[in-house]
C-alpha cells in the first residue's frame, strides 16, 4: 500500500536565484528524511513560482520498511565471568537494545569472538513521523539570505503565508510559526487572489492553472519561450539568446504575458552591449537581433499579469528604458572625455586588495609577465601586449563601467577604438578578462592571451602570497576559476609554457607583498594548479590515465595533454595490461634505485643480457621520439621492452647476496624506468 505524499510551501516573492538551490535542497532532504525513516518512495516532481515551492512524492509506503540488524556488543571475554555469569558489560548491551539478556549470543569476528544480537524492527505507520519529517525539511532549506518575520523564531527566504501538507489526500499536521498546514492553496495574487482546495498534484496543477498560475516550471519556460519566439517573428527578428534571463524570468513571474516595446533610434548608437546590459540587469528585457546578428530597435518584456490595455504597459516600459538609456549616453559622452590612458593615475588611489596593493600596482606586476610571454612566444606582438597590459584595467576608473561593473573590458575596447589603439589591443583589454565561465570563450589573440594569463596567474600567487587560499567551496577571489582560465588559454593557444617558471616568476614579482616564503606559496600554487589540470583532463580522458601521466611529472601543460593522448591510445591497444603489469614490477623494484650506471662485464645470465641490449636500441628511439614531442613513438618504443622484462623477472633474481651483481641489475631496471617514468607512473594505472 502506498500514497502520493505533497507539500507546498505558499510566501511571499522569492528572489528567482534562491528558487532552484530550494528545490533541489527540497528534494534531496525529503529523500534522505524517508530513507532514514525507511520509507520506499516512488519519483519525486518539484514545482515552483515567485510565491511557492512544492513537492510531489508518488508511491509513497504507508508502513516504514521491516528491519533485521546484526549487532556487535562488547568482547565475549568481558561479556561473562569466570562462572560464566553475565557480567554488566552483557546486562548493559541487553538493556541498551532492548532485549533479555538470554537472548545475546556469542560471534565469532575478524577480532575474535564478541557478542552478538539478532534484532528485527517491525515498520511502523509511514503517518506517524510525517509530520517531524516535514518539519525537519522545512527548516532546513537554505537560502543566501532568510528573514524573519513578525515575533516568531523561524527564518525563510522571505515570509511564509500557507502549507498545504497532505499523504494521500489527507492533511498532514504541520506547525512553522504560527501558520498550521491545511489542504488550501492560493491563485495568482492580483488575477485570482482566493484559496482552492487541493487533493492531490493532478488537482494542484489543474486549479493551479484555472487560477492563472502555471505551477509547473518546464511548461511555463516554454509558454515564455513561444510568447517570445512569436513576437520576435512579428517584428522581423528572433530573441537573442540569453539561457540565464530566460531562467530568471522564468522564476519570477506565476502568468506570463510578453509584450514588445521600442528602443529610440538615438540610443543604437550605442555599443550592443552596453545596450544589452542596461536592458537584461535592469529591467529584464528580452533583447532581438536581425539574421546578421545585428541589434533591432525592440525589446520584449514578460510581465506577471495579463494586462487589459497592454499598449499601456508598454509605454511604461520604453519611459522606463529611455530614462536608463538616457543616463547610459551620459556616461558614454562624458567617459570619451578622458582617454583612457590618463585614467592609470586613479589607479593609484584604487585598492585592488589590502595586503596586495593599488590596482596600479597589479598592472606593473602583470605588465611584466605579458611581455615574458609575448618575448617567449610571439616577439611580433611584443610592443601591442605592452599596450594592452597597459589599458587593461583603465575603463574600471569610467562611469560607465562604475554604473555597470559587467562591462569592464568591454567599454574599455569601446573607448580604445574611439580613441584609435591598434585593434589588437582593442580587443585584447576585453579579452583578457575571458574565460569567464569554466568552458567559456577563450581570447582570439596572442595579445589577449598573454595579458588574459598574466593577470590570472598574478590575482593566483598574489592570494597564496598572503594567505588567502581557497578552502572547501569558500573561493572569494575566484582563484579556482582562474586557475582553470590559464590553463584552459594554454592548451587552447598551444604554448609549450612551463607552470613552475611562471609562477615563480610570479612570485618574484610579489617581493614586498608576499606574507609567506617564496619557495613554499611556488609550491603549493604549482599544487593547486596541477589539481585543476587533472579535474579539467579527467572529464575528456581516462580519470587513470591523466593521475598517471600528471604523477609522473608536471611542467608544460600542453605536454602533459600529449603524454595523456599517447597513453590513452596505447592504453585501447591488446597487450596493453601485460605491458602495464611488467612496468608496475620495475616500478616497484626500482624503489630502492641506484644512480650507478649498468657494467656489461657483471651481466651473467643470458635474459639480463638480452634485456641490456633491447634498453640500449630503445633508448635511443625514446629520446628522438620525447624531443618530438611524439610520445605514441615513445611509448610503442618501450613497449618493446615488455618480453624481455618479462624474461629478465622469470629467470634472474634481483636481489642477490653479492652486491656488485645486485646494483648492477638494479641500475638496468632503474634506466627502464627512466624511459617511462617521465610520460607516466605505470602504478597509478587501473
Amino acid at each position: 500500500m502506498s500514497a502520493e505524499l505533497f507539500l507546498e510551501l505558499g510566501t511571499e516573492e522569492i528572489p528567482a536565484g534562491f528558487i532552484p538551490r530550494a528545490l533541489e535542497d527540497m528534494e534531496n532532504l525529503l529523500r534522505q528524511e524517508l530513507a532514514h525513516a525507511r520509507v520506499s518512495h516512488g519519483a519525486v516532481r518539484t514545482f515552483a513560482t515567485p510565491r511557492r515551492l512544492a513537492i510531489s512524492i508518488a508511491d509513497v509506503a504507508r508502513v516504514q520498511h521491516r528491519q533485521e540488524l546484526e549487532l556487535t556488543g562488547p568482547p565475549a571475554r568481558i561479556a561473562y565471568d569466570a562462572q560464566g555469569q553475565p557480567t554488566k558489560a552483557a546486562i548493559g548491551f541487553a538493556r541498551t537494545n532492548g532485549v533479555d539478556v538470554a537472548e545475546l549470543k556469542i560471534v565469532q569476528t575478524e577480532k575474535g569472538e564478541y557478542l552478538g544480537l539478532s534484532k528485527v524492527i517491525e515498520g511502523g505507520n509511514t503517518t506517524d513521523h510525517l509530520p517531524e519529517i516535514l518539519t525537519r525539511v522545512i527548516n532546513k532549506i537554505s537560502f543566501k539570505k532568510s528573514m524573519r518575520w513578525k515575533d516568531m523564531d523561524v527564518r525563510f527566504a522571505r515570509p511564509m503565508h500557507w502549507i498545504v501538507a497532505l499523504y494521500g489526500g489527507a492533511v498532514v499536521p504541520v506547525t512553522y510559526g504560527d501558520l498550521h498546514s491545511g489542504c488550501r492553496s492560493r491563485g495568482h495574487r492580483f488575477m485570482a487572489p482566493e484559496e482552492f482546495s487541493v487533493s492531490g498534484v493532478d488537482e494542484y496543477i489543474d486549479k493551479a492553472q484555472q487560477h492563472h498560475v502555471i505551477v509547473d516550471i518546464a511548461v511555463r519556460r516554454q509558454v515564455i519561450e513561444e510568447q517570445l519566439a512569436a513576437l520576435a517573428e512579428q517584428l522581423g527578428g528572433r530573441i537573442n539568446p540569453d539561457d540565464d534571463l530566460l531562467q530568471e524570468v522564468t522564476f519570477l513571474v506565476e502568468s506570463p504575458q510578453a509584450l514588445a516595446g521600442n528602443i529610440a533610434a538615438d540610443f543604437l548608437q550605442l555599443p550592443p552591449e552596453l545596450l544589452i546590459t542596461s536592458m537584461r540587469e535592469h529591467q529584464r528585457y528580452f533583447t532581438l537581433i536581425d539574421e546578421q546578428g545585428k541589434l533591432l530597435p525592440h525589446f520584449i518584456t514578460v510581465a506577471n499579469t495579463h494586462a487589459v490595455d497592454p499598449a499601456v504597459v508598454v509605454a511604461g516600459n520604453q519611459r522606463v528604458l529611455k530614462a536608463r538609456l538616457a543616463d547610459a549616453m551620459f556616461f558614454w559622452r562624458e567617459d570619451q572625455k578622458v582617454m583612457l590612458e590618463s585614467r592609470l593615475e586613479a589607479l593609484k588611489k584604487v585598492v585592488y586588495q589590502a595586503q596586495l596593493g593599488t590596482s596600479f600596482e597589479k598592472v606593473e606586476r602583470f605588465s611584466q609577465l605579458a611581455i615574458g610571454l609575448a618575448e617567449l612566444f610571439a616577439a611580433e606582438t611584443l610592443e601591442l601586449t605592452r599596450r594592452a597590459a597597459w589599458l587593461a584595467k583603465c575603463d574600471l576608473e569610467t562611469a560607465m563601467v562604475y554604473e555597470f561593473p559587467e562591462l569592464q573590458g568591454v567599454m574599455g575596447r569601446e573607448y580604445a577604438l574611439l580613441e584609435g589603439e591598434d585593434p589588437r589591443v582593442a580587443t585584447a583589454i576585453y579579452e583578457h578578462y575571458l574565460p569567464t565561465q569554466a568552458g567559456g570563450v577563450l581570447p582570439s589573440d596572442d595579445v589577449g592571451a598573454f595579458v588574459s594569463i598574466a593577470d590570472k596567474i598574478d590575482t593566483i600567487c598574489g592570494c597564496f602570497s598572503v594567505g588567502l587560499i581557497p578552502t572547501g567551496t569558500a573561493d572569494p577571489y575566484a582563484l579556482r576559476r582562474n586557475a582553470i582560465g590559464v590553463l584552459s588559454i594554454i592548451l587552447d593557444r598551444g604554448y609549450p609554457l612551463s607552470i613552475p617558471d611562471l609562477v615563480a616568476r610570479s612570485v618574484a614579482l610579489l617581493d614586498g607583498k608576499r606574507q609567506r616564503p617564496a619557495q613554499e606559496v611556488v609550491t603549493d600554487v604549482i599544487t593547486f594548479i596541477r589539481l585543476r589540470l587533472v579535474n579539467q583532463l579527467a572529464q575528456q580522458y581516462p580519470a587513470d590515465v591523466v593521475d598517471a601521466v600528471l604523477s609522473a611529472s608536471f611542467e608544460a601543460p600542453i605536454d602533459a595533454l600529449a603524454r595523456i593522448k599517447a597513453l590513452t591510445t596505447l592504453k585501447q591497444r591488446a597487450g596493453f595490461d601485460l605491458l602495464s603489469v611488467a612496468f608496475k614490477r620495475v616500478g616497484n623494484m626500482v624503489k630502492q634505485r641506484t644512480d650507478s650506471r649498468v657494467d656489461s662485464h657483471l651481466l651473467i645470465d643470458a635474459s639480463e643480457k638480452e634485456l641490456y641490449r633491447q634498453v640500449q636500441l630503445v633508448e635511443k628511439e625514446v629520446s628522438v621520439a620525447v624531443q618530438k614531442r611524439d610520445y605514441v613513438s615513445a611509448l610503442e618504443a618501450v613497449a618493446q621492452l615488455r618480453k624481455p622484462v618479462d624474461a629478465f623477472f622469470d629467470d634472474v633474481m634481483v636481489m642477490v647476496e653479492d652486491a656488485p651483481i645486485r646494483n648492477n641489475r638494479l641500475a638496468l631496471l632503474t634506466a627502464i624506468s627512466a624511459l617511462f617514468s617521465k610520460i607516466a607512473d605505470f602504478n597509478r594505472l587501473s
